[in-house]
C-alpha cells in the first residue's frame, strides 16, 4: 500500500492539547523525527509506519493516515502543502460532450475545477512544480494540449458557482441589468426565454427566490463566451420540470462547447451527461478521479460501491432502491387530520385538500415550485395561519425551512445539545451525529459552515426537537448522493423507530422515492394558484405527478434506480399510452 499522512490544519490545535501525536508515537520514542510540532503537528510520511495510533490518541480528530492502492502513487496532481489534502487525476473536458463528475462532497471536485479554470496551478503533489513539468506529466493523453492552451492563457473558463445564496450579497439591481453586462454571445433573449426568466428580469436581484435565482445564475455562466463551461449543482430549489428544462438548454450549449457539470441529483445527471468521471476518496483527505464512463455504467457503479474497471471499492454497501413500498398498508394509526383549507395572497391562491397524519409514516411532497408547498407546510406547522382559520392540529411541530440561515456564532455542539441535552450519547451519537456526518464539525460555529454542512445540521436541529410530526423543506439541497441516502435512511428509520410523522418537501426524485410511504402532489399555476391534493399511495402518486411533468420514468434493470426515458422514445409513448408513467420494474 502507498501511504499517506494529513493533518486537518482547522482541527490541530497544539496550544490546547499534550500533543499526543508526539507522546504516543512508536517512532518518536525511538529517537526518530516521524512527528514534529511547529504552529501545527508535522508528520513524515516517509518514517510512519502506519500504526494509526496518533489518528486514535488525538483528541481533536485531526489526523488521518490512509493507505491508497500503488496503482494512484505518482498519479498526484495537487496537494495543499505538507499533510494536505491531496487530489489524483482530472476529468477531461470533451467539446461537443456533456461531461458529469459524480461523488462525494470534499473529494476534490471543486480542486479540479479550480485547476482546469486556470484559477489554481497543479503542484504535482510537490511545494511547486514548473509548467514544463507539468506538461511532461500530461503528454500523450487528452489533457495536454488544454494544459498547453492554460499555460499560454488561451483558455476562457464561464463558471456556476455551487452556492448561489451569496449573489444577492455581492449584486444588486434588476437582474436584466446584470445578465446585459454579462451577455457575450449576444443571446441574453433567447436564453431568457428558454430559462423561463421572463417574468424575473425586472426584478431586483434581492427579491428573486431561490429557483429563480438559480436560474439566473445558469444564465449568466451561459451568456459569457468561453471555451469551457462549469456549472456546479444546477438542480438546488428547482423543481423537476425546471430541471429538465434546464438539461435541456444545456445540452444545446454543449455542442459547440466542453460542458463540465457537478450534479447529485442522478436523474438528471443520467439525463444530461454523455460521460461520466467518479469521484472517490476520504472527504478532507484524499480524492481521486476515475477515467470517463458510459454515463449509465458509471452512475450504476457508483451505487454499487464498486468501480471494476480500477478494481476499487468506494462503499462498504451499495446504494439500494426498493421496488415496492410493502409498508403502506400497515400503517394505519391517524394521530391527527387536518381539514381543506383556503390560503390567499395577493397574487397567489392555495387550496388544500383534506389528510391526515398516521404514526411512523413519511409522507413526500412533490410539485412545480411557487405552487404553495411551502405554505402548505407553514400552515400545517402553524407558522402562518389559513384564511378561515380552519387548520388547527393539536401536535407539537418541528420545521426545518428550505432556506437555511447562518446567523449564530455558537458552535454546532453546543446549539444541538440547547435543543436536546441527550445529543451526547451513544444512542444519539448512532443514529444522528454519525449518519449526518457532524462529528468533525462540532467545533465549528454556525456561521462559518458550508451550505451542505448547515444544511446537516438542520435537518439534526428539526428532527431532534421533542415533536409529534416533523416537516422538512427540501432536505437534500447541498448535499451529495451518499449524504442524500443517509438522510433518506435517517429520516425513514426515525419514523418508524420513535412512531413520528415526518413530511417531506424535495425535488430529487431519489430521496422521495427512497423515502416516502405516500405522496401529496400539487398542481396550479406557478406564483398564481395552486392546489394540493389529499394524500395518495406512491404508485398513484407518482403516476399524476409525472402526468403533470408529462415525462415518464422507468427502472434501471441493473440497480433498479428511476431513469427519465427521453421524450417521445417507444417507452415513453408506451408508457404514456397505458398511463403508466412510473413503472416499479
Amino acid at each position: 500500500m502507498y501511504r499517506i499522512a494529513v493533518v486537518n490544519k482547522d482541527r490541530c490545535q497544539p496550544k490546547r492539547c499534550s500533543l499526543e501525536c508526539m507522546k504516543y508515537c512508536p517512532r518518536v520514542r525511538m529517537g526518530d523525527e516521524t512527528i514534529v510540532v511547529e504552529e501545527k503537528a508535522i508528520i513524515s510520511e516517509e518514517l510512519c509506519v502506519g500504526c494509526g495510533i496518533c489518528v486514535k490518541k488525538c483528541p481533536f480528530r485531526a489526523i488521518s493516515i490512509i493507505g491508497l492502492p500503488h496503482q494512484l502513487e505518482g498519479r498526484e496532481v495537487h496537494r495543499y502543502g505538507k499533510n494536505g489534502f491531496i487530489l489524483y487525476n482530472l476529468p477531461i473536458p470533451r467539446r461537443g460532450y456533456v461531461v458529469g463528475i459524480l461523488g462525494p462532497n470534499g473529494t476534490g471536485k471543486t480542486t479540479a475545477l479550480k485547476i482546469l479554470s486556470g484559477q489554481l496551478k497543479p503542484n504535482l503533489g510537490k511545494e511547486d512544480a514548473g509548467w514544463d513539468e507539468i506538461l511532461e506529466r500530461f503528454s500523450g493523453t487528452e489533457l495536454f494540449d488544454y494544459f498547453k492552451a492554460l499555460r499560454d492563457g488561451k483558455v476562457r473558463v464561464s463558471i456556476k458557482p455551487q452556492y448561489i445564496e451569496g449573489i444577492p450579497k455581492v449584486y444588486s439591481g434588476e437582474v436584466l441589468e446584470l445578465l446585459k453586462r454579462v451577455d457575450e454571445i449576444g443571446k441574453l433573449d433567447e436564453i431568457v426565454e428558454k430559462l423561463n426568466l421572463t417574468k424575473s428580469i425586472k426584478r431586483d436581484v434581492k427579491e428573486l427566490s431561490g429557483g429563480e435565482l438559480q436560474r439566473v445564475a445558469i444564465a449568466a455562466c451561459l451568456l459569457r463566451d468561453a471555451d469551457f463551461y462549469f456549472l456546479d449543482e444546477i438542480t438546488s430549489y428547482l423543481d423537476i420540470s425546471e430541471r429538465v428544462n434546464t438539461a435541456k438548454v444545456v445540452r444545446e450549449i454543449s455542442e459547440n462547447k466542453p460542458v463540465m457539470i457537478v450534479e447529485h441529483d442522478i436523474a438528471i445527471l443520467d439525463m444530461l451527461a454523455d460521460f461520466v468521471h467518479i469521484s472517490y476518496g476520504e472527504p478532507g483527505v484524499y480524492g481521486a478521479i476515475t477515467n470517463p464512463k458510459g454515463v449509465r455504467v458509471g452512475i450504476n457503479q457508483y451505487l454499487r460501491g464498486y468501480l471494476s474497471e480500477e478494481n476499487i471499492r468506494i462503499r462498504d454497501k451499495p446504494i439500494e432502491f426498493e421496488v415496492l413500498q410493502p409498508r403502506e398498508s400497515e400503517i394505519e394509526k391517524v394521530i391527527a387530520t387536518y381539514p381543506s383549507f383556503k390560503k390567499s395572497y395577493k397574487n397567489f391562491v392555495l387550496e388544500a385538500n383534506s389528510g391526515e397524519i398516521k404514526e411512523g409514516e413519511v409522507l413526500g411532497i412533490v410539485g412545480a415550485n411557487a405552487t404553495g408547498k411551502s405554505t402548505f407546510v407553514k400552515v400545517l406547522a402553524g407558522v402562518i395561519r389559513d384564511d378561515e382559520e380552519k387548520v388547527d392540529i393539536k401536535l407539537k411541530v418541528s420545521y426545518k425551512p428550505q432556506y437555511v440561515k447562518a446567523n449564530s456564532k455558537l458552535k454546532v455542539g453546543e446549539f444541538l445539545k440547547n435543543i436536546n441535552p441527550m445529543i451526547e450519547s451513544s444512542y444519539y451519537k448512532s443514529e444522528f451525529i454519525r449518519p449526518l456526518q457532524l462529528e468533525g464539525i462540532m467545533d465549528k460555529e454556525i456561521d462559518e459552515l458550508s451550505g451542505g454542512e448547515l444544511q446537516r445540521v438542520a435537518i439534526a436541529a428539526c428532527l431532534l426537537r421533542d415533536a409529534d410530526f416533523y416537516l422538512l423543506d427540501e432536505p437534500s439541497a447541498h448535499l451529495d448522493v451518499e449524504q442524500r441516502t443517509e438522510v433518506a435512511k435517517l429520516i425513514k428509520r426515525f419514523a418508524m423507530n420513535n412512531s413520528k410523522s415526518v413530511f417531506v418537501v424535495d425535488h430529487d426524485i431519489y430521496l422521495i422515492d427512497m423515502v416516502s410511504d405516500r405522496l401529496i402532489v400539487f398542481d396550479g399555476i406557478p406564483a398564481r394558484y395552486g392546489k394540493a391534493s389529499k394524500p395518495l399511495s406512491m404508485r398513484d402518486g407518482m403516476n399524476k405527478f409525472l402526468a403533470i411533468l408529462g415525462i415518464t420514468f422507468r427502472r434501471d434493470e441493473e440497480t433498479k434506480r428511476p431513469r427519465v426515458n427521453k421524450i417521445n422514445s417507444r417507452l415513453d409513448r408506451e408508457q404514456k399510452a397505458k398511463g403508466e408513467y412510473y413503472y416499479y420494474f
